[in-house]
């Protein structure tokens, strides 16, 4: 009696690109939040003049270009692999 052993595939799934942007967008929501905090505290301690409205620029700076670098690597990756 011959046994056929069933060959399992290996199904990658791939992030959909609205998953890839919903995540990103929640990691760096977290990274702002810390961000401005540790900006709050740091700048003090350096003697950087900084205000509240600059803080807030400088961190949405940051923001923007961290969703947008995320987002990219995440669908580069997603492509590759």
């Amino acid at each position: 009696m011959l046994i056929k052993k069933k060959k399992k595939k290996n199904k990658i799934m791939k992030q959909k690109k609205q998953h890839s942007i919903i995540e990103v967008v929640s990691n760096t929501i977290i990274g702002l939040v810390t961000s401005f905090i540790i900006q709050l505290i740091i700048y003090p301690i350096l003697n950087i003049p900084v205000s509240i409205e600059h803080n807030v620029v400088i961190t949405s700076v940051f923001f923007i270009t961290s969703i947008v670098r995320g987002y990219l690597v995440r669908r580069l990756f997603n492509n590759i692999f």
